[in-house]
This record gives structure tokens, C-alpha cells and sequence, in this order.
């Protein structure tokens, strides 16, 4: 659906309760079969999960083992690295909202285990269903996680450390793009903890929430 209808649509029901609205949503998600490969190897889809009406939305690549069995984004050890952040920032996963851009795990036919980065027809696919998510919640600020979220959502391939830290602007919602916490859990130097926690301070900024001297301070070591 282009964007221009569903921001239509959108703006027909943005007075009645965002809750419901993406209840309605999720319900045409869940059977989805566009992708045969992707629908044939998932336990479940994984919709999203948090406030319907947050001000700040974390965007993902794709669902992995735990989240494919859960039914959750971001529950593994990515996922309580995530929470981690969320919570330091003074949040909680219950009033943010997290999603994916594929919706279903990206199968690893001939593999027990591990992940594959999403093709660009699957995210094209699926990016429909996080564009209305978007467009129901309207966040105002969103977290890019990692170079395929950037990716999916803008379209941009210059890589993730050029582009960090700096703004982007994605459907008129501002939208920080940031390391996913899997690369923190590769690489511990508190150097590059430092640099997603300044990211996250960048948008506790633009959300005018309070920033307090140990919040400032955090990985100052580095």
C-alpha cells in the first residue's frame, strides 16, 4: 500500500484508540504469507510490542531464535542489552514501542542455528506493515538499530558508523540512527558503549527529557 494511502487512512482514524487500531493491524499481520520461505520456517510472526501511543520507537532488523519462539522483539541477549538502555534512559519497554522490519525470522535453510541478514525484496515486502505501525503510534523520535534497520527504513547503505549519531529524517519523524546492541555484546570497549549511549542522550534531547549528571556522565572512562 503506498504511503500516501495509508497516511490517508491513518489520518481517518487517528482519533479513535491507537491500541485498537494496531490490534486491527496485527490481525492482518499474523497470517501473512507473502514472503512462502519466511511463513513456511516461522514459529510465529512478531509484531511488536510496547505503548500504542510512545513517543519514542526502537526499529530492529528481524525477529531471531528467541523472538521467532516468543513472539517478541528483542527478549534475547541483544534484546536485554536493549532493555538495559531503555531503562537508563529512564524508560521501560512498557512505554516505548520496539518492532522489526521483517516481521518473520529470516529462515537459515541447512542451518540448526544462527541468523542471515533480511533481503531487500523481504524488507520491501514487510516494510508496508512498520510503515502503518509508524504511522498509528506516531513516535516522536525513532532509533534505527543497526545498519539493516537504517537500511530498510531510508534506503541508505554508507554503513552504520558513518552514519550514527547524526539525524535522519524518516516519514517527518526524526530518526537516530545507532549500533544494535548484538554489535555491545561483540565488541565491549566501553569507547563504543559511549557512543550509543551519547546517540541515546542525543534523543532523550530532542524528546526535552531530563538528563542528569550520572546519565551525562555514563562511560566517561572511555
Amino acid at each position: 500500500m503506498p504511503a500516501k494511502t495509508i497516511s490517508a487512512t491513518v489520518a481517518a482514524i487517528a482519533t479513535d484508540d491507537k491500541a485498537a487500531v494496531l490490534a486491527q493491524l496485527r490481525a492482518r499481520v499474523l497470517p501473512c504469507a507473502k514472503c512462502p520461505n519466511l511463513a513456511n520456517s516461522r514459529t510465529q510472526v512478531v509484531f511488536g510490542v510496547g505503548d500504542p501511543a510512545a513517543q519514542l520507537m526502537f526499529v530492529g532488523e528481524a525477529p531471531g531464535a528467541d523472538e521467532d519462539e516468543q513472539g517478541e522483539p528483542f527478549i534475547g541477549k541483544a534484546g536485554q542489552l536493549l532493555t538495559k538502555i531503555i531503562l537508563t534512559m529512564g524508560l521501560s519497554r512498557e512505554t516505548v514501542y520496539i518492532a522489526n522490519i521483517l516481521k518473520c525470522r529470516p529462515d537459515t535453510p541447512g542451518q540448526s542455528a544462527g541468523n542471515r541478514k533480511p533481503t531487500p525484496a523481504e524488507m520491501a515486502t514487510c516494510k508496508p506493515y512498520l510503515l502503518e505501525q509508524i504511522q498509528i503510534i506516531q513516535p516522536r523520535a525513532i532509533v534505527a538499530l543497526g545498519a539493516t534497520a537504517l537500511e530498510g527504513l531510508l534506503g541508505k547503505t554508507e554503513g552504520i558508523s558513518k552514519l550514527r549519531g547524526n539525524w535522519q529524517q524518516f516519514e517527518g519523524i526524526p530518526l537516530m540512527p545507532t549500533y544494535h546492541p548484538a554489535y555491545l555484546l561483540r565488541n565491549q570497549a566501553l569507547s563504543e558503549k559511549r557512543k550509543v549511549w551519547e546517540d541515546m542522550l542525543l534523543v532523550m534531547e530532542k524528546l526535552a527529557m531530563p538528563i542528569s549528571e550520572k546519565q551525562q556522565n555514563f562511560f566517561l572512562r572511555a
